[in-house]
């Protein structure tokens, strides 16, 4: 089995950004964490980080025919307004959810509207690092 998590821009910048709202993790941490729980489940987790929305796109897309089984998605700021991200993700039949570190529904108000959430299967926010492992939970247990 395949999972592949997606993070767009400045994901790859955690533990240098805003520490109050992300934490204080770097991404290699994150990574790790990912790639344990890859380990743990005996499954096959890929990463993919782009601060571009073309490359997120192209990734999406390359996820239907390279055999990955559901996407784990934290969009970013894409999140507000990438209709074209929501798009390659609503055109792929696979499970996906949307992650979010932070407790996007307490921050800005453009930050409470996603328009890539209703092309998932369902979206986590708020529960930091842990969201990506509830995630692939989630994703696990929707393809059984």
């Amino acid at each position: 089995m395949k999972i592949l998590v997606i993070n767009g821009p400045n994901i790859n910048f955690l533990g240098i950004r805003e520490k109050s709202v992300y934490g204080t993790q770097d991404y290699d941490y994150l990574l790790k964490m990912i790639g344990e729980k890859g380990e743990q489940e005996g499954i096959s987790i890929e990463v993919f980080q782009s601060n571009h929305e073309g490359a997120i796109i192209d990734r999406i897309q390359d996820a239907y025919f390279d055999g990955t089984d559901g996407i784990v998605i934290n969009p970013g700021a894409y999140t507000h307004y990438s209709y074209a991200i929501r798009d390659a993700l609503a055109s792929i039949q696979m499970p996906k959810v949307e992650i979010h570190i932070s407790d996007i529904t307490k921050r800005e108000e453009f930050r409470k509207i996603s328009v890539t959430a209703p092309a998932c299967d369902k979206q986590i926010y708020g529960h930091g690092l842990n969201g990506y492992l509830e995630a692939i939970d989630s994703i696990l247990a929707k393809l059984g």
